[in-house]
């Protein structure tokens, strides 16, 4: 599942926040002006790469827009906590932080159940088996007419006439008499 830049600032704010005191999270609204900043301009006049910072991205665009969104939700939780009058900041008293929480982790268990079930049908995809038969024409005739009585196609017959093989200790391979059916 992909986080837009907007869900990953989010989540990373309310991470680094909790408990942060209000004029820590003023600095922290400030670092990210910075951030926005210097990224907006490396875009603008792009310089040579250097080598020494802690996060090398490989997309200066993906940074830049990343710091936009957490500049922008430093801003929210900053005016949150002035407003409320708060000495710390709270994720679990963030209404809106915690309403976009419940939102990503329902987004992430529908992700991941999307994936199991898709997993599921590729592992019963690759056990069954898919074959082309080619019928002489006399027994080709004698399939047409069996499966046009039952009502079926003869790829139907040709299915059940194949889960109904057995294997004889010799290797023999036969099928009982049955009467092909929906």
């Amino acid at each position: 599942m992909i986080w837009s830049s907007e869900d990953v600032a989010r989540d990373a704010v309310r991470r680094q926040g909790a408990g942060m005191p209000a004029a820590r999270v003023a600095e922290a609204v400030a670092q990210a002006a910075v951030r926005e900043r210097e990224t907006a301009e490396e875009l603008r006049c792009p310089g040579p790469v250097e080598r020494g910072g802690l996060v090398a991205s490989p997309d200066p665009a993906e940074l830049a827009e990343m710091w936009v969104a957490r500049h922008a939700e430093w801003r929210r939780v900053q005016a949150l906590v002035e407003a409320s009058g708060w000495a710390v900041y709270e994720p679990e008293r963030d209404s809106v932080g915690s309403a976009w929480a419940a939102e990503r982790t329902v987004r992430r268990e529908q992700a991941l159940a999307a994936h199991a079930t898709h997993m599921e049908r590729r592992r019963e995809a690759a056990q069954e088996v898919c074959g082309e038969v080619w019928v002489a024409a006399g027994p080709g005739r004698r399939l047409r007419q069996v499966a046009s009585r039952a009502g079926l196609t003869p790829q139907e017959v040709l299915a059940q006439l194949a889960g109904r093989v057995v294997v004889g200790e010799d290797g023999a391979v036969s099928v009982a008499p049955f009467i092909p059916s929906r």
